[in-house]
């Protein structure tokens, strides 16, 4: 079929979808309806999963993590056998621009204020690169933790107040060593802080990652966090530090691979968007199919009269496939535009969401279309309608000439 042939077809379709103006205007509306909610369930869940993956990233993985062998599945009941270096041995230049890497140490002891004194667990951290964002964690009392201090904490909610401690004043810390060993130390609260875990916030506090090695009389850490820019480079960070560091002594995990709630969650989620996406095609093959086998009976003459001038079964056929597929595109284009607009009206009214999980606090709501995003809606949308003219359009070309040009008086 010529490029001028296709282009005549496009334009008759065109016009023969003007010419029954109501009718079109129905499906168009329909499948216009069906792809804005689309977009709008996709774009919702894009964005609240973006807060939520980033606020997984800054809090608790990084965008990378380099870890001794076998720490992620039993780092946590033998710390000590896992260190890693003083020195983080991650060469800069592997890194996208922008990279920064950030040493943690796990730490479990007793914190004692006054008569009381309470287990806790911890991380040391460098408060200069990490724990910059503040979606995980919210600051009740008092600040973060800086680079101004080693010793300084900042403590759950919940064990502050089983402390009956408040910003400013001073605990005492303490830590058993490698060697069995008692670690002790003296610290400021600077700060106190709540998170998605009244259980967490039971038993958490943070420290400088220099007061954790001094109460545990190590050197090195345990994990080797490295944040980036920007969290689509990640799989670039993570070929050339796997080709760097010996797989014998270090393992190099990415976020996705360790954030197995995340994963959970947003597999959950997935399953409710392809609901959502079947209903829309439901919806659109429903509509679609009435309204072409609709048209198909209201000009049975014409067809008709068309093959008896000469124009081939498979000439009809392409035409109404044609108009399915111009009612899809079109639908398509009204739709993105619905829900285009939805998500400027959103940006504008400044709408508070509440937390999602592991979120400390509330946040915007927002809709996050992407290209792909896009494109897979007006190809849901042109596809679907074209199958749903398939039938009619099978219809339309079997009709026997006599019959239907018979039909027309």
């Amino acid at each position: 079929m010529s490029v001028s042939a296709l282009l005549m077809s496009v334009l008759l379709a065109l016009r023969n979808l003007r010419r029954q103006f109501r009718r079109s205007l129905t499906a168009l509306l329909s499948i216009g309806f069906g792809v804005a909610a689309l977009l709008v369930a996709t774009g919702f869940n894009e964005a609240m999963f973006e807060e939520f993956r980033e606020a997984t990233i800054r809090s608790q993985y990084g965008h990378v993590q380099v870890s001794r062998p076998g720490f992620q599945d039993r780092g946590r009941s033998d710390p000590w056998a896992y260190l890693l270096p003083a020195e983080v041995a991650v060469d800069p230049s592997l890194l996208p621009a922008g990279a920064t890497v950030a040493p943690r140490l796990l730490l479990n002891g007793l914190v004692s204020y006054g008569e009381v004194t309470l287990p806790f667990m911890s991380e040391g951290i460098d408060p200069a690169r990490d724990m910059l964002d503040d979606r995980s964690l919210r600051m009740e009392q008092g600040r973060r933790l800086d680079a101004t201090g080693e010793r300084q904490v900042v403590l759950g909610e919940g064990l502050a107040t089983q402390l009956e401690v408040a910003v400013g004043q001073s605990v005492v810390l303490l830590a058993n060593t490698p060697d069995g060993q008692l670690g002790a130390a003296e610290a400021e609260v600077v700060g106190i802080f709540s998170s998605f875990s009244q259980e967490f916030d039971d038993a958490a506090l943070l420290m400088p990652i220099g007061l954790a090695r001094d109460l545990a009389k190590v050197e090195g850490a345990h994990a080797w966090l490295v944040f980036l820019e920007d969290t689509g480079d990640t799989d670039a960070a993570l070929v050339p530090l796997r080709a760097a560091l010996p797989g014998d002594d270090f393992d190099v995990q990415p976020w996705h691979a360790l954030a197995e709630f995340y994963a959970r969650a947003s597999a959950l989620f997935q399953q409710q968007l392809d609901l959502v996406k079947a209903i829309v095609v439901f919806i659109i093959l429903l509509g679609i199919g009435n309204t072409m086998m609709m048209s198909v009976l209201e000009r049975t003459g014409e067809i008709g009269t068309v093959m008896a001038l000469g124009n081939k079964r498979a000439s009809v056929l392409r035409g109404f496939l044609i108009e399915g597929a111009l009612l899809g595109l079109l639908g398509a284009v009204l739709g993105v535009l619905v829900a285009l607009g939805l998500g400027q009206l959103l940006a504008l009214a400044q709408i508070e969401m509440p937390p999602p999980p592991t979120f400390a606090r509330s946040y915007h709501a927002a809709l996050l279309i992407t290209p792909a995003m896009l494109l897979e809606t007006v190809l849901i949308a042109c596809v679907t309608t074209t199958l749903a003219s398939l039938y009619p359009a099978w219809r339309a070309s079997r009709m026997v000439i006599v019959e239907a040009i018979r039909h027309a008086r």
